[in-house]
């Protein structure tokens, strides 16, 4: 699909939340604006996406009575910070987030609301929010207003999962509950899809109201600079390069480069063997700023997350993230050595750091190869990864053996440490205490795992004792990684010297991240994509 003209005010590479804000934005300002997506489908990873975006002090806090600040939300942030966050570049994101969901609201109809209840990330760090209120959704949208648009946004390989419940969110569900059968015909008549799915697709169409219209199966190759300024950009469709004019500017919000072995052998300070993202994410935004010689930062960051490995046949990619299943009781996850080595309930992001720790007497990763063990109860009450429902028989892609020494030696661990460590780990969940890595202390910890036990340490601590008990092996993946060219508080992407480079501006994965390796809340990859997406879209339109 061609650009219908060779010349625009914007144009914007990529088609995610980043892109689609910057695009909204823009036009919503009279600019004239092309979106360049590189793959066939509109939507990104965002479309795969739960579509929460974390928002501190947003406007709606008020409605489900959680008090909120800017300077709370900076002292959250700053308190994570190990001195690598760019504290100008935090605020400009504290500030802009609100005015972002007033705009999008009034211009986009995203109809925001609050995911209540859901604790930050870090929730007793200062600043922190135990309580919830800064993780923001959008209600269901009806696809058929797309037109022939409809069918234009990537299913990706969760697309079963867009209908889980009620309102969409399945964060904080052990079993998530499906609408009724009721529900989902009525559903059916206009195509109505939450999660990423209703967040693209009101962007789509604030966008195609606008008069913007994307271009798809269209790959950026190289950024056209005049006399220092970027003035458009150079477009292979089917084969055919074309240039096409950007009066004011164009913006880069290609995703990241977790799909790219080589940037991620020079770049990332630990294994991400498995992306749960788009395979788009080449880097395509990084190559083309390097040619011009642009400062990079964060580059050693991903947004980190421990993936399974499933058989072929199980989804589209043959893997998926592990979020809930590792937070429930009677479950537990043990190393080579077989013992136990982190909160297997801590937040993904900070989950993946133990995937990065180092057994220096044998060089090699101390973490990895993994293992997330539970008992017959566990597959009883919740079922496990897959997602596959609670019952009785195991799904084909664990490890099940009939006692723990018959467990530890199919897996290869000692059977000695093994059954130790899980005498240890239910004589802790017997007292409802985690000495050893405090599982079940964090209101985060206690949103998770069981759903009839929330907010008590027993939501998250249960004994393994009923075999015959089960593995699944965990790896190292992410959302996509967050290091690239750095920015200034309008989004604009910065030379060597520190100096903005006149036309060019990045949002979303392929940005240097202001947040180093933090991850604030449910919603933290998509909240900054959205916030410098629209930072960059005003500045485009000469609003700020």
């Amino acid at each position: 699909m061609k650009p219908a003209e060779s010349s625009y005010d914007v144009v914007v590479l990529g088609s995610g939340a980043a892109g689609l804000s910057a695009a909204v934005t823009a036009a919503s300002a009279g600019l004239r604006v092309l979106v360049v997506e590189k793959a066939d489908q509109l939507g990104g990873t965002t479309a795969w996406s739960g579509g929460n975006v974390w928002i501190p002090n947003n406007p709606l806090m008020p409605s489900v009575g959680v008090p909120d600040s800017a300077e709370e939300a900076m002292t959250y942030l700053l308190s994570l910070s190990r001195d690598v966050m760019d504290e100008d570049l935090v605020r400009a994101f504290v500030t802009a987030g609100p005015e972002m969901v007033a705009f999008l609201d009034a211009k986009a109809g995203t109809e925001f609301y609050v995911a209540e209840g859901f604790p930050d990330y870090h929730p007793e760090r200062p600043g922190g929010k135990p309580q919830g209120g800064r993780t923001l959704e959008t209600p269901l949208f009806p696809f058929d207003e797309l037109g022939e648009w409809q069918h234009r946004v990537t299913p990706g390989p969760y697309f079963a999962e867009l209908a889980l419940v009620q309102k969409e969110t399945p964060i904080g569900a052990a079993v998530p509950q499906p609408p009724s059968a009721e529900e989902l015909e009525r559903r059916k008549v206009h195509d109505e899809r939450g999660r990423g799915h209703s967040l693209v697709g009101r962007l789509l169409k604030a966008c195609l109201d606008l008069g913007v219209v994307p271009v798809t199966s269209a790959r950026a190759r190289d950024l056209v600079r005049v006399e220092g300024r970027v003035t458009g950009v150079v477009v292979e469709v089917d084969g055919t390069r074309r240039e096409v004019t950007a009066n004011r500017g164009v913006v880069l919000a290609t995703g990241g480069f977790e799909w790219n072995e080589a940037y991620k052998k020079a770049f990332l300070r630990g294994p991400l063997t498995h992306p749960v993202t788009m395979p788009t994410s080449e880097g395509d935004g990084l190559t083309m700023a390097m040619r011009i010689g642009v400062s990079l930062g964060n580059m050693r960051e991903a947004w980190w997350s421990p993936v399974a490995d499933l058989p072929p046949g199980v989804n589209a990619m043959n893997r998926v993230m592990v979020n809930a299943d590792r937070t429930r009781p009677r479950s537990i996850m043990v190393n080579r050595t077989g013992r136990r080595f982190t909160n297997e309930a801590a937040n993904y992001n900070a989950f993946g750091g133990a995937f990065h720790a180092e057994d220096v007497a044998d060089f090699r990763y101390a973490n990895l190869p993994c293992w997330l063990v539970f008992d017959q109860e566990y597959l009883r009450r919740y079922g496990t990864v897959g997602p596959f429902p609670p019952g009785e028989e195991p799904p084909p892609w664990l490890t099940t053996a009939g006692s723990l020494r018959e467990l530890a030696e199919t897996l290869g661990i000692p059977p000695e440490a093994f059954a130790e460590t899980v005498e240890r780990w239910n004589a802790y969940a017997a007292a409802g205490h985690d000495p050893d890595f405090h599982r079940g202390e964090s209101a985060h910890d206690r949103w998770w795992g069981d759903p009839h036990l929330k907010g008590r340490p027993g939501a998250t601590l249960g004994p393994l004792t009923e075999p015959p008990f089960h593995a699944i092996s965990l790896v190292s993946g992410a959302l996509g990684t967050k290091g690239g060219p750095r920015t200034d508080v309008d989004a604009r992407v910065l030379d060597l010297d520190g100096q903005a480079v006149e036309g060019l501006y990045a949002a979303g994965n392929v940005m240097a991240s202001p947040f180093g390796m933090t991850y604030g809340g449910a919603g933290g990859t998509l909240a900054p994509a959205m916030v410098f997406g629209f930072l960059a879209g005003r500045h485009l339109a000469g609003m700020r």
